[in-house]
């Protein structure tokens, strides 16, 4: 029996588990983009795929100022991803229900 992978810190989070798992949303909807619609995709994956280590810098941080700087960036990276799934929605790239996940992850995200 393998034994079990010790975890980092910033692998409790909510925060980090929210992030992996709108990577992963981001990432499903990416293989069902439109061609035409590539740059929203890789813009989107982009931006998905920098929140984590983002997250995870920051709680690694000693200084308040440090750590409040990677959040920051996180943070921004999260909003930029809701602008992608605003815009892919109103061109009739993503459905509903998907809009409404991913927004809903990012609101924990933006919100903490």
């Amino acid at each position: 029996m393998p034994a079990e992978v010790p975890k980092l810190h910033h692998e409790n989070l909510d925060c980090y588990q929210t992030a992996l798992s709108l990577l992963a949303l981001a990432t499903r909807l990416l293989k069902d983009l439109p061609r035409r619609q590539g740059e929203l995709g890789d813009q989107l994956r982009r931006a998905t795929i920098s929140i984590p280590p983002g997250i995870a810098e920051g709680h690694a941080k000693r200084s308040p100022r440090d750590r409040s700087r990677s959040y920051d960036s996180a943070r921004g990276s999260a909003t930029e991803s809701g602008a992608i799934l605003d815009a892919a929605r109103i061109l009739g790239a993503l459905d509903e229900e998907r809009y409404a996940e991913g927004k809903t992850m990012l609101h924990r995200l933006v919100c903490w």
